[in-house]
């Protein structure tokens, strides 16, 4: 086990491809990633902890991607603040932050992307068409700028999970993929950046998501959403992890529903599947 820092020291920022690669030669030892969005929260603290468990040096990357939003999505509004997400890196112990801009990413638009196939075409992937395509895409392109020998996503978004070993495996990237597990709020709130758009009331609401997987069972926890006018479901199923094909001893158990303007995703990993 990789011992924590002993104090804390600010993290080298690199905003360009050359100021990543200068700063990553540096490096000592095993190199750990945890890519965000931004707007951290104790749910990436926790990732980022991980991280710091399993390497000797850990790189979290903050990027807005625009190619998994799709037309009408929240891209515009999804939350940005870089002087926190900055200040949390730094109590965390990370080494580097990679903060690039789009043009950084994408010095023209991409002509070749990676495709998730069918397990980016159900569930998440049909509502969100090409969100998981453009997910892989940045992935992808992440892990080759950073080069880490694990990178660290977050349980909380199973299907994302799932795609991305899918694609690690199926492409050969030679690339640890570890799945942090969800952190939650005392009540059960599954922490996500998309939380802060939720009022008081649509909060309470919200925590039907929880109850309704703490059921364990799809018709239980169907008969959960049903009775909170509040929230909207889209699905809850229990499906394989792997696949996300739907199967009554499937090892997980996945909603979505919009609460108020806010989409909202959860799961539980239910007795004997992985974790």
């Amino acid at each position: 086990m990789v011992l924590s820092p002993l104090t804390s020291h600010p993290p080298k920022r690199a905003i360009t491809r050359d100021e990543l690669e200068s700063a990553r030669k540096v490096l000592p030892g095993r190199i750990a990633v945890v890519m965000t969005m931004g707007a951290l929260h104790e749910g990436h603290a926790a990732l980022l902890r991980e991280a710091r468990e399993r390497a000797d040096s850990v790189v979290a990357t903050v990027f807005v991607n625009p190619l998994q939003f799709g037309a009408g999505e929240d891209l515009d509004r999804y939350p940005r603040t870089l002087d926190a997400d900055l200040a949390l890196c730094e109590r965390e112990g990370v080494d580097v932050v990679f903060t690039p801009t789009p043009d950084v990413v994408y010095p023209r638009q991409p002509a070749v992307r990676v495709a998730a196939g069918a397990l980016g075409e159900v569930f998440e992937g049909a509502v969100r068409p090409g969100h998981f395509d453009g997910m892989l895409t940045v992935v992808l392109k992440l892990l080759h700028l950073v080069r880490p020998d694990v990178a660290l996503f977050g349980q909380k978004d199973a299907q994302q999970l799932a795609c991305i070993r899918a694609m690690v495996r199926d492409l050969d990237v030679p690339v640890s993929v570890v799945g942090v597990p969800t952190v939650r709020e005392a009540d059960g709130l599954a922490l996500s950046s998309r939380n802060r758009y939720l009022s008081p009331a649509e909060r309470q609401s919200a925590l039907a998501l929880s109850r309704a997987l703490a059921t364990g069972s799809v018709e239980a926890g169907r008969a959960v959403l049903a009775e909170e006018p509040g929230v909207v479901p889209d699905y809850l199923e229990r499906v394989r992890s792997g696949d996300f094909r739907v199967d009554p001893a499937g090892d997980l158990l996945v909603v979505a529903a919009r609460v108020g303007a806010t989409r909202l995703i959860d799961n539980r990993i239910l007795d004997g599947g992985a974790r």
